[in-house]
């Protein structure tokens, strides 16, 4: 998304978080080497709407990945995708969460156009964002997946997948010759699906980097190993991110809810053993999402 670079004054946007989807590929192999690994991120969510927005953008995800790979077996990994985005929206109405978290972002950004010092370019450029997404999912309707769900060769796909190696030859031999056809006739296939899942998707993804961008950084130590957080009532926090270096043998364990969080550091040894839980004082770099 191209904005100007300038930043709100306000202090939740003038934070630039290193988000992977955010960044652009680097071609450059040599410069690529030099660079400093990125910290690695732990994200925890505090509500369910918010669970189920990671899970959505992680399923996504995962299904463009493996449809731009041209090999049936990568193919099949895009296809066990989609069918996870279809289990999850048939829990709720993901499509009215979606609608109502575009609209209450809009009205916080038109706040901020009575703010002096903001960037009156970029802000309309978020708030015509987040309006074309909002327009879009409205006007694919409430059945905008009905394809998706009354198509004969997804359900036996779904129905089999419950069964370990059930979606072997001998058993789907309908999906086995689907595969088989030629890459691109698959890809626009597979594409065509995908694409009636975007407009709730895309805007998934969008509200999941605003709530990202608008985190507050800060540096924390866990003493012996545990950090608890208290939330403000006023404020309502959505999403933790703990950030720890990439060569850090330490990872974080995360309960909590909107009005507090505990964060628990553990070691990595190997897969053949427990992380064990650390007793000294570890320094983290922690965002908080609202």
């Amino acid at each position: 998304m191209p904005f100007s670079p300038r930043t709100f004054q306000d202090s939740r946007f003038t934070v630039d978080l290193p988000l992977a989807q955010n960044t652009v590929m680097n071609s450059n192999p040599d410069t690529a080497a030099e660079a400093a690994p990125a910290p690695v991120v732990y994200e925890q969510p505090l509500n369910e709407r918010m669970r189920n927005f990671l899970r959505l953008e992680f399923l996504y995800t995962q299904a463009i990945y493996h449809s731009e790979l041209a090999n049936p077996w990568s193919t099949r990994a895009a296809v066990a995708s989609l069918l996870e985005l279809l289990a999850i929206t048939a829990r709720g109405d993901a499509r009215s969460d979606v609608l109502k978290e575009l609209e209450r972002q809009m009205s916080v950004l038109q706040a901020y156009q009575r703010v002096g010092g903001v960037d009156p370019n970029r802000l309309n450029l978020l708030v015509s964002n987040l309006l074309q997404l909002r327009n879009d999912l409205s006007n694919a309707g409430g059945n905008f997946m009905a394809p998706l769900r009354e198509s004969e060769f997804l359900s036996a796909i779904k129905h089999r997948s419950a069964i370990p190696g059930g979606t072997c030859d001998f058993d789907l031999p309908d999906y086995s010759y689907w595969l088989n056809r030629p890459p691109e006739v698959r890809a626009a296939e597979f594409d065509a699906w995908l694409a009636l899942l975007r407009p709730l998707c895309d805007s998934v993804a969008e509200l999941l980097w605003i709530v990202r961008q608008n985190g507050r950084i800060r540096q924390e130590t866990a003493v012996g190993g545990i950090f608890q957080l208290q939330f403000d009532r006023e404020t309502s926090c959505q999403l933790v991110r703990i950030s720890l270096a990439a060569d850090s043998a330490l990872f974080p364990e995360v309960s909590g809810n909107q009005h507090r969080c505990t964060v628990r550091f553990l070691n990595w040894t190997d897969p053949n053993r427990r992380p064990a839980h650390v007793e000294f004082d570890v320094p983290f770099q922690l965002t908080r999402c609202t």
